[in-house]
């Protein structure tokens, strides 16, 4: 690497740390794509930043303590997160849970990597599962957020720490404005997504300049990391201490990491050959009759009773709550609610309704009833008051809370699956698809004004991103398909029936094995073993 190549990102963390003591943990990938495109748009990253992945990883010392850090690269591909970055970042979270040492990120990224579409969009379920992790281990996680950091970064990891601090002027926020403004043909107001503005608002704890994270980070975890493996050299490995010296694969990272499934063309199966086209199921799912979760309930389940808000005086139409029962199985409902909504955009959730959400799997965890999360959003609430309230790190929230919760949770992707507002509510045990149903990083008009600066390419994407019923099913994010046919009301009964049969099966399950199972579900999406 010349100096000419040499990444931002290396100058940020060799400054962070004390002097001399930055030792990177960052392994070779593994094969690049077989797409031609996305394979010559990842060689010119490399050329460019002389970096091989938009994410670094590695140890250093801060005020003579051994400290993990994670790191994006902007100037690779705009710091996204694919399957290959995805799987360094909880490597690294892991290996620092394993030692037991404090971990600093420092996120700049655009988020999603568009390429590698709905499988690159789960990563940020198995990253916020790696931090809860950590976190719940009693290790201090701190976060730096750099210009720019949006979309599922800070709907992520960026959104988790126990201390934020962010970059002066750094843009930050869940929708980046040239995307929505595409998107909806207006520009998002001033000066909301600045790092300024969520310190005014409660969203971070300071902004403060590169050269002073040192300093701060130093101080900090004075305080916050008493109980952790703080103390040795972070260039140790040669005499069999420190960080370098453990082994390869710490305990809980996934064996036999061989690449992401993208990397190598594999077998189309012939259910996703014949499934309907990705722009058909966008259509039909966007209809103004589609059936919603009310109409779900009042046809398909029994002694069902809505309740209303947080419990502390915010409440959202985005989202309903409700208890009910799926056949003989009695449950605690979250969903996103098309209410008396018409037209393709069902009343967005915001983080009202998130917490309104969080409130759901509180209630479901504590007295141990089985969670049904329903998604039918065509994207969550993107406003000056949903950022200032907080979206990004509710979505962060919903995602930690439901991959580590002890209850049976089932998730039904009933229409509409665009973006955060979706993925929220996604991780479970099992997960039904209706067949027109779909699943993406964000609205497939915004995934191709961010390839192609245009959203006439939208279905196109789409397409290529793998975000159909079939497709999340050959990828192993959807376990059962449920057909639309015969008419509404002989779908919604079916989806009933269907849901019933998982909740049994879901009561059956030892809790142990049950709760093993979805972590290794979300721990190893996009994947391929040797």
């Amino acid at each position: 690497m010349t100096q000419n190549h040499r990444a931002a990102v290396l100058d940020l963390v060799e400054s962070a740390v004390d002097p001399g003591t930055w030792s990177s943990w960052d392994e070779p990938l593994g094969e690049l794509p077989a797409d031609p495109a996305y394979r010559a748009d990842l060689e010119r990253a490399r050329e460019r930043t002389g970096l091989d992945e938009s994410v670094i990883t590695g140890e250093g010392l801060i005020g003579g303590r051994r400290v993990a850090l994670v790191a994006c690269e902007f100037g690779f591909l705009a710091g996204s997160i694919g399957v290959a970055a995805g799987e360094r970042l909880v490597r690294a979270v892991e290996r620092a849970t394993h030692e037991r040492l404090p971990l600093l990120a420092t996120p700049a990224s655009g988020g999603t990597r568009m390429q590698e579409g709905t499988v690159a969009f789960l990563q940020m379920v198995k990253v916020a599962a790696a931090i809860t992790d950590h976190k719940a281990a009693g290790l201090p996680y701190l976060v730096y957020l750099r210009h720019p950091t949006t979309g599922g970064v800070l709907a992520s990891w960026g959104s988790l720490g126990h201390m934020t601090a962010a970059e002066p002027g750094a843009l930050i926020g869940f929708l980046g404005p040239r995307v929505h403004e595409a998107l909806y043909g207006e520009k998002f107001p001033e000066g909301v997504q600045t790092a300024e503005n969520l310190l005014a608002n409660g969203l971070v704890d300071a902004v403060l300049p590169p050269e002073q994270l040192h300093g701060v980070a130093s101080r900090a975890l004075s305080v916050l990391a008493r109980g952790t493996n703080g103390t040795g050299s972070a260039a140790g490995a040669e005499a069999g201490t420190g960080a370098a010296a453990a082994t390869k694969q710490p305990a809980g990272a996934a064996p036999g990491f061989d690449g992401p499934a993208a990397a190598r063309p594999s077998p189309v199966p012939a259910a996703v050959a014949s499934a309907p086209p990705a722009g058909e199921s966008i259509e039909r799912s966007r209809r103004a009759d589609r059936p919603s979760l009310r109409a779900l309930l009042k046809l398909a389940a029994t002694e069902v009773t809505p309740l209303n808000g947080t419990g502390a005086g915010e409440r959202d139409p985005g989202l309903m709550l409700a208890l009910a029962s799926f056949g003989s199985t009695p449950c605690v409902v979250i969903g996103h609610d098309r209410g008396s909504s018409r037209g393709p955009r069902p009343a967005p959730v915001g983080p009202a309704g998130l917490r309104e959400a969080r409130r759901g799997m509180r209630m479901a965890a504590e007295l141990g009833l089985p969670l049904v999360s329903v998604i039918d959003t065509a994207g969550a609430a993107l406003s000056k008051e949903a950022e200032e309230g907080g979206l990004a790190a509710e979505i962060a929230r919903c995602l930690a809370d439901l991959v580590t919760l002890p209850a049976p949770t089932l998730c039904l992707l009933l229409g509409q699956g665009a973006g955060g507002g979706a993925l929220a509510l996604l991780p479970a045990d099992r997960v039904l698809a209706a067949r027109h149903a779909w699943l993406s990083p964000l609205p497939p008009e915004g995934a191709s004004a961010i390839l192609y600066r245009t959203t006439e390419r939208a279905m196109e994407v789409a397409a290529r991103q793998g975000v159909r019923s079939a497709d999340l099913l050959a990828n192993r994010i959807v376990d059962r398909i449920v057909e639309e046919d015969g008419g509404p009301e002989a779908f919604l009964r079916r989806l009933g029936g269907a849901l019933g049969e998982e909740l049994s099966a879901l009561a059956a399950r030892e809790d142990a094995e049950r709760l093993a199972s979805r972590r290794t579900r979300y721990r190893d999406l996009g994947l391929r073993r040797p």
